[in-house]
This record gives structure tokens, C-alpha cells and sequence, in this order.
């Protein structure tokens, strides 16, 4: 139902995590049975859980845990790892240094070349101690990069950006990336984000994406809604983006999952997401609280180091545990962000949800509160995790 906000515009109203609560059905299971696992790419996970392609939360060895406990971590190709021969020195300095004196630095330190040989070198480190390569590029980054990825081993490609989508308009002197061509040129499954429409994920699915990234700009280390203004708040984005997968899935016969990506903070909040139709989700801020990040306790956005409009905060989010305790427990907060799998596995026995596919289709009913999913950085101050 449209909106008047004034006579010449009209609104429709959209729902962030923090406005609904998930309702109870008819039955009740044990936890321990509730089946998670879900499959992207052809590669199945345990855990519908992917740490974000941030270079304070994913390096090699996050990379090699996170698919040893049964979930996924998405390296950045184009930050500090493929920057510099030993990225400690330069993660050191990013978290020395002040609020005012932050940005300048990362535009100095992401002014490095990116080096191709860096990106075999650390694809190979991952597949080498036997976890699962994926990685992620802006769309000029995959044009680049994204063969030599793929000779090197990798197992995944994301092509990631604040918004993708197949209809892009460029100046002339300007070849825009074609993502039909490189989902069919390239050998290995390529995932495509972000998006908050119908239209656009359905597109991107024609394009051949292995999955489609939902959300921009709702999460904690990113500003793109503050500063640009765009974006759609996760629930009613996540619900619209399942909807396309649904209707192509009963198209073509092939199902592509729905990563939703950003604003999510608690295993409530997964729960949430994955009962709005998502099959899996992306998360940052939680795995930046990791004694085994390389973030040194920070946490900052992929657009930080844009040397024309930055966008993108860095946050203190602290060191509240082990990556496994984060993942699978045991938790010692009790806040909802650690055993982020034990979170989902009671939220489904509670709701009678035996795997991901039913736990899409729980009730969800409207509970609106004081915070919604535009005040990301309030929720991330109660957790600990303000700047």
C-alpha cells in the first residue's frame, strides 16, 4: 500500500529487521534436529552463515576456520592482502591511528597497486591448509582479476558493489562489466550483489549468478545510506529478493539463493532474515569481535579508501571471544552474539522449523519498536560496539 508523503510522491512502506518478530506455529522440535545446511554453488555448508569480504574480518586464516566449523569467509581481492607482501604492519597502523587521521590513511595505504601474484599467493595459502577459497572483487576488480582467481584454485567469485545490476550506463570511453558474459566465461560459480529489488535480482539471475546479495547500506561499518540516501530496509528487501528467486526458480528450474547482506548483528537477527525468505546470510561486525580477526578489534567499510566520496566508518567492536565461540558456541554473552548456529538451530526447534526451507515460510508478524534498522549504529553501541 503506497504512501502520500506529499502531493507529488508517494511511498511504500518497507520493514527493517528490528520492526518484526517471528510467531510460533503448531509444533515444536529438539533443536538438534533442526537441519541447516544449504548449498551455494554447488559447495554445502553447515552453517547459512558467510563472514563479509572486509580486511578486518576475513584474511587467509579466518578463511581456513570459518570452513573448518562449517561456514564460509569471502577474502577481499582488493584490499590489504593483495596490497602488501605482510599485511600485519598495515593492519597495525590502521588501528592506531585516530578518528580524524583515518580515512587519510586508508586512502594512502589503499593507493597501493594490487599485486596478481599476492592474489594467487593467498588463494593457494587458503586451498593449501583446506578451506574453501572464495573471493571477492568489485565489478572493474573481477574484469581484472577475475581469471587469474579462478587459474589460481579459487572456488568462489563475488562480485560485489554498493549497487549491480545489469543495466548500467556509463560514458562511452567507459566498457561497463557485462555479467552475462563473465557468469558464462567464467569456470567457476559467480555470485552477484548487492541488490534490494524484484527486478534487479531476477535480472541478475537471467545473468547466471550462483546467488544474489541482498542489502545496501543497512549495516554498522557502512555509511552509503547517510551519505547517498539510498537503500531498503533488509526485512521487505530480503522477502522481494526471495520472491524473484521463488518465481525463476518456477521459471527455469534452477534455485539460486538469496544471501542477505548487512544489518545483522544477533542470531535474532539471522533468524529473522533467513524467516523473510533468505537462504543464507553475510555478516561482518560479529566476526570482527574474533580474537582470530585480523582487524585488531576494528571493524571498516570496503568503500572507506575511495579517494573520491569515502564511505564507510570504522567502528571499535572489541575482542569478545574465539571465532568458534562466535559461531558454535559455547556462548559467554548472553546478548545474541555468540553461538550465532545454536542461536538458529533453538530459534527453528522453537518455531517447529525442521530446515532452512520451512524456517522461510514461519509466520512473520509486524512488531514495530524505538529502533529500527536506520539506527544501526544505537543497536551497535548496546552490544559494544560504538566507535
Amino acid at each position: 500500500m503506497d504512501i502520500q508523503i506529499g502531493r507529488g510522491k508517494t511511498a511504500r512502506r518497507a520493514y527493517g529487521f528490528d520492526e518484526i518478530a517471528l510467531s510460533p506455529g503448531n509444533r515444536t522440535l529438539d533443536p538438534k534436529l533442526a537441519d541447516t545446511r544449504w548449498t551455494i554453488g554447488g559447495i554445502e555448508r553447515e552453517i547459512p552463515i558467510i563472514a563479509s569480504a572486509m580486511d578486518g574480518v576475513v584474511d587467509v586464516g579466518m578463511a581456513v576456520k570459518l570452513s573448518q566449523l562449517g561456514a564460509l569467509g569471502v577474502i577481499n581481492l582488493e584490499g590489504v592482502q593483495t596490497r602488501y607482501e605482510d599485511p600485519n604492519p598495515i593492519l597495525d597502523r590502521i588501528a592506531s591511528v585516530g578518528p580524524t587521521e583515518f580515512v587519510p590513511l586508508m586512502q594512502e595505504l589503499y593507493s597501493q597497486p594490487i599485486k596478481p601474484e599476492l592474489i594467487e599467493k593467498r588463494i593457494q595459502e587458503i586451498k593449501s591448509q583446506g578451506g574453501i577459497a572464495a573471493v571477492s572483487a568489485t565489478p572493474a576488480g573481477a574484469s581484472q582479476f577475475g581469471m587469474i582467481a579462478a587459474k589460481a584454485g579459487a572456488d568462489l567469485f563475488f562480485i560485489q558493489a554498493t549497487v549491480v545490476s545489469t543495466a548500467h550506463l556509463s560514458p562511452e570511453s567507459i566498457a561497463p562489466l557485462d555479467l552475462a558474459k563473465f557468469c558464462e566465461e567464467m569456470p567457476i560459480p559467480v555470485i552477484l550483489g548487492n541488490c534490494v529489488t524484484y527486478e534487479v535480482t531476477l535480472n541478475l539471475m537471467k545473468a547466471g549468478a550462483a546467488a544474489v546479495l541482498v542489502g545496501i547500506g543497512p549495516g554498522a561499518a557502512c555509511t552509503s545510506r547517510g551519505v547517498l540516501g539510498v537503500g531498503v530496509p533488509q526485512a521487505t528487501a530480503v522477502a522481494d529478493c526471495a520472491a524473484a528467486r521463488d518465481d525463476f526458480q518456477r521459471e527455469t528450474g534452477k534455485y539460486v539463493p538469496v544471501i542477505a547482506d548487512g544489518g545483522l548483528i544477533t542470531g535474532g537477527d539471522i533468524c529473522k532474515c533467513i524467516a523473510c525468505g533468505a537462504d543464507a546470510v553475510m555478516i561482518g561486525s560479529p566476526f570482527a569481535r574474533a580474537q582470530e580477526a585480523p582487524g585488531r578489534g576494528f571493524h571498516w567499510g570496503m568503500a572507506t579508501p575511495s579517494p573520491v566520496l569515502p564511505r564507510g566508518t570504522r567502528i571499535r567492536v572489541g575482542t569478545t571471544g574465539t571465532l568458534e565461540q562466535i559461531l558454535r558456541g559455547p556462548a559467554q554473552l548472553d546478548d545474541g552474539t555468540h553461538n550465532l548456529l545454536g542461536a538458529l538451530q533453538t530459534s527453528m526447534g522453537t518455531l517447529g522449523a525442521k530446515d532452512i526451507k520451512e524456517m522461510q515460510q514461519v509466520e512473520v508478524v509486524i512488531a514495530p519498536s524505538l529502533l529500527t534498522e536506520g539506527k544501526v549504529y544505537q543497536k551497535a553501541q548496546q552490544l559494544g560496539m560504538g566507535k
